[in-house]
């Protein structure tokens, strides 16, 4: 496991220990939940419990129906 140090002004390490304690976590422990959450790469669980909650929303091809023809795209040169 890796080890890094870090450097945070006085109020923000006052504040980082009372949320740690708050969660009856280590420092260390809460610091690395929170870095592991900020880089996570997968959608949350709340966004993919919203898959389908929408049954009346219209599919592509419904949408492309009432638009027609869809435009001509530019070309990249």
């Amino acid at each position: 496991m890796a080890h890094l140090t870090i450097y945070l002004t006085d109020d923000t390490e006052r504040r980082v220990r009372r949320a740690a304690k708050a969660a009856k976590v280590s420092v260390s422990k809460w610091i690395a939940d929170r870095v592991a959450k900020s880089v996570e790469t997968s959608w949350p669980p709340e966004f993919l419990a919203l898959a389908g909650s929408f049954p009346d929303f219209p599919d592509a091809s419904e949408l492309r129906e009432g638009y027609g023809q869809d435009v001509a795209r530019e070309t990249f040169d």
